[in-house]
């Protein structure tokens, strides 16, 4: 009775630590950083960005890219103030996993990205950007 008991009460512990952390993964905030201004983070503080050779709601961010490029996933993006639900969603990718989209873009992290507050994929190759929600998507 005693092990079943702590085995339960172990079990609920670990829960109730991961899961809000986990729920957490799925919030989106505005940050901002001199020289670069606002632009859309994770709950933890890690940067959001886009691909400007996807288009339409399709990421063409495929295999290798994607190691470097990790996709933002959640089943549904909890906008935190300054942010709008209805401007977050979601694609089916080619590779058959969702990926969240921002007014249609998808989201990716950045593998040198280490730690929150990190924008060290802003202006990658050119077309690699944080998403700043006042100014997005941007003037082409």
């Amino acid at each position: 009775m005693f092990k079943k008991f702590s085995f339960a009460a172990v079990l609920l512990g670990v829960l109730l630590v991961a899961l809000p952390a986990l729920a957490d993964h799925h919030k989106a905030k505005i940050m901002t950083k001199d020289g670069l201004g606002a632009y859309i983070a994770d709950a933890k503080g890690m940067t959001l960005y886009y691909f400007t050779k996807d288009a339409d709601g399709t990421s063409v961010c495929l295999g290798e890219c994607v190691q470097k490029w990790p996709l933002y996933t959640a089943d549904k993006v909890e906008p935190q103030a300054g942010l709008e639900a209805k401007d977050f969603g979601s694609i089916k990718r080619t590779d058959g996993k969702s990926q969240v989209t921002y007014k249609g873009a998808p989201l990716y992290y950045f593998f040198k990205d280490l730690k929150p507050g990190d924008t060290n994929g802003q202006g990658v190759g050119g077309v690699w950007f944080v998403v700043n929600p006042a100014a997005f998507p941007p003037k082409k």
